[in-house]
């Protein structure tokens, strides 16, 4: 098999992705593209400042698309009709990036990707309409494929959105409760595994098992799909979790990210979960306090690093991480004939879990 440049793959399909989010939410609403019904005249100068503008604005700081992406590949490797469906890659990335303007203003986050998040430049008030509403305006895919696919694949897709969208919010109000530190106890590996499926798999979960439906394959061929796609998003996790600890305050700062934001946030990744399992009290009693503590001092998180690598938490989890991408791959080799698609799928999984940004 070919050495396969999955970062360059990547970029050469990001114009293709943002054409096709284009298609459905304009960079300029006008009444020639607004799908609402109004009685009255509607201000969209008021309406682009309060919807377009900022979600272009943070369109444009960038991200992986690796959401999309991973539907494409799916999709083309079960030979679906890439004519008819490549446009329901704009549900998951739309929605993706609706979480992220919610999570930083949950995490009262100063940058994203280098830049001032959303709510530094717009207030949060707009910030939140705007992350709320990117949870509902990709649908118009579903609403504009009726009449091209069946009712059922349709309601389908929409059962699938509908019930990886409970699963998100029900991993970010568990992330959130133990980062506050507010239960006084510790989330074992596998509670932390399954907020990860939640918080972070339900989206590749929901870009997969749409584009298995969407190939109108049966319920059992998207279970598989579903679970491989999860695995690589609770790898995808487990990973971006290691960088924030062993990456440079340079590199970070490279990368568009705080150094030691993890630890700022009092974040328990699997990391940290390990080093808690393993440490003896004092250090254990230390690593909770500074994670509890929300502290920017450097000193105190490069502590809060070191003590979790000397407990060998990081090879730990990086072997967690390998382990669910591989297993969850044997489910569905046999499922997938061999072509290029596939060789490409299999690469895009290994290089989410071993990327070094």
């Amino acid at each position: 098999m070919k050495k396969i440049d999955v970062i360059k793959f990547i970029e050469e399909k990001k114009n293709f992705i943002e054409k096709t989010i284009e298609k459905y939410i304009p960079k300029e609403i006008n009444d020639n593209n607004f799908k609402s019904k109004s009685r009255y005249k509607i201000d969209f100068s008021a309406l682009n400042y309060g919807i377009s503008n900022p979600l272009w604005d943070f369109l444009s700081y960038g991200g992986k698309r690796w959401r999309p992406v991973l539907f494409l590949l799916i999709s083309e490797s079960l030979g679906a009709d890439m004519n008819k469906i490549s446009d329901f890659l704009v549900i998951p990335e739309i929605a993706h990036n609706g979480t992220i303007i919610i999570d930083d203003i949950e995490d009262n986050a100063d940058l994203r990707r280098g830049k001032p998040a959303l709510h530094k430049v717009y207030g949060e008030d707009t910030a939140i309409n705007c992350g709320n509403a990117m949870y509902f305006l990709p649908l118009q895919v579903v609403e504009d494929h009726k009449g091209k696919l069946s009712i059922e694949t349709l309601y389908r897709v929409y059962s699938i959105y509908l019930e990886e969208m409970r699963n998100l919010h029900y991993g970010q109000a568990l992330d959130i409760t133990w980062h506050k530190g507010v239960l006084k106890k510790e989330p074992n590996v596998d509670e932390y595994l399954q907020m990860t499926a939640f918080k972070t798999g339900t989206l590749s979960r929901m870009a997969a098992r749409m584009a298995v439906a969407l190939s109108e394959k049966d319920e059992k061929i998207e279970a598989k799909f579903g679970k491989f796609a999860e695995s690589i998003g609770i790898a995808f996790q487990i990973q971006d979790d290691l960088l924030d600890l062993t990456t440079t305050e340079k590199e970070r700062e490279a990368f568009g990210k705080s150094y030691g934001n993890d630890i700022s946030e009092g974040k328990r990744s699997l990391a940290v979960i390990y080093a808690l399992l393993t440490l003896e009290k004092s250090k254990k009693d230390k690593l909770i306090k500074i994670l509890n503590s929300h502290t920017r001092d450097k000193k105190l998180i490069m502590e809060a690093i070191t003590i979790i690598k000397e407990t060998g938490a990081i090879e730990s989890s990086r072997e967690m991480a390998n382990k669910l991408v591989l297993e969850s791959w044997k489910e569905i080799d046999d499922e997938l004939r061999e072509s290029e698609a596939k060789q490409y799928l299999k690469a895009f999984s290994e290089f989410l879990v071993n990327r070094k940004i």
